[in-house]
């Protein structure tokens, strides 16, 4: 089974190309967790909440992973939590650092910040999605994972992504 991540910063389309990947290929995709944790708080989030975020995001990644036919899609991963906790409250948690650690993808699509902004009440910083971006980037590139950046407009994404996987499929 292959796992790409689909990674980025807040509204740089990683939903849609997750959702639409994972059409094309005829398999699952694993939607952002913390989209659903959130929407059902009665109140703000806070740092306590990104554990069982981190969590929930692992456990639905299982779930979807088992209905996957030869590759799962995923609309983010615990290093979007690692990098947002750390500059929203200065660090990381160690239990979420060691999850990370647990887990292999074979390509993340890191998307660029290209697209129009779209307001939405989980969404924080329309003024540091550039910010944002280089620093996933820079924690990909530090890691050696395997990424390529998506950007253009929808159908130019879309394509630069499966072109990307296909080759992974393939074995290149």
């Amino acid at each position: 089974m292959k796992k790409v991540v689909v990674i980025g910063p807040e509204c740089s389309g990683k939903t849609t190309l997750s959702s639409s990947l994972a059409t094309y290929y005829n398999t699952t995709w694993v939607p952002e967790y913390a989209r659903y944790y959130i929407d059902r708080l009665d109140r703000p989030y806070n740092e306590a909440d990104l554990l069982p975020i981190a969590k929930g995001q692992l456990l639905s990644e299982d779930q979807w992973t088992k209905k996957a036919d030869r590759i799962v899609i995923c609309d983010t991963n615990l290093l979007v939590i690692k990098i947002w906790q750390e500059y929203k409250y200065g660090d990381c948690y160690p239990k979420v650092l060691e999850m990370i650690k647990g887990r292999t993808y074979d390509l993340y699509l890191l998307t660029h910040v290209d697209i129009p902004w779209k307001e939405d009440p989980q969404r924080e910083n329309p003024h540091l999605r550039d910010f944002f971006f280089h620093l996933f980037k820079k924690e990909l590139e530090e890691k050696g994972l395997p990424f390529i950046e998506i950007k253009g407009e929808f159908h130019s994404r879309k394509k630069t992504a499966i072109d990307a996987i296909d080759n992974l499929l393939a074995g290149r």
